[in-house]
């Protein structure tokens, strides 16, 4: 168990035991999110009728930086996801990857993950679930809500209500 002192409490994390996470961190993340992610890609055909779904009018730019988030259901920077939409149509300006993955957060079609000040990933899988983070590749992969428990909450500022707890895991291949 990991212990995170927070303030005049202790918060704990404990990773429960999978089987995967036996195997050396030296394998493939890739074969992590394999195994961990449970979010499927969506076809494009239907993801206009998905960000009508949200309230989202779909406009060509809009559907092609869905396509690029939704089709391959990867964690990626709004660089990576820019470079994906500009393969194809090179129309499309940073400002607004950038103001339709705000618009995407605010409407919960992705998730914002922090890993630090300077590096933000843009996560299409909603469900619960935490991460970890290669800290050598840069690469970021699920892992399963129910893998990890969390206890010992300090106590909150008054008239705040946790909305929810993110666990990035940092890991590096051992030395050796």
């Amino acid at each position: 168990m990991v212990g995170i002192a927070i303030s005049d409490h202790e918060t704990h994390i404990r990773l429960s035991t999978l089987p995967l996470l036996q195997s050396p961190l030296t394998h493939s993340l890739t074969t992590f999110s394999m195994h961990l992610s449970s979010h499927a890609p969506m076809p494009r055909a239907t993801i206009s009728e998905h960000l009508r779904s949200h309230g989202i009018a779909p406009t060509h730019q809009r559907i092609e930086i869905a396509n690029a988030l939704f089709s391959r259901c990867e964690h990626q920077s709004a660089d990576q996801i820019l470079a994906a939409v500009n393969t194809h149509h090179s129309e499309t300006s940073k400002a607004t990857v950038y103001n339709t993955l705000k618009l995407f957060l605010e409407r919960g079609l992705v998730r914002e993950v922090i890993v630090d000040p300077n590096k933000v990933f843009y996560d299409p899988n909603t469900a619960p679930h935490h991460h970890f983070y290669n800290m050598v590749s840069g690469e970021l992969t699920d892992i399963p809500a129910d893998a990890l428990e969390v206890s010992g909450m300090p106590t909150l500022p008054d008239g705040m209500l946790a909305e929810s707890i993110d666990v990035i895991v940092r890991i590096r291949p051992r030395a050796g």
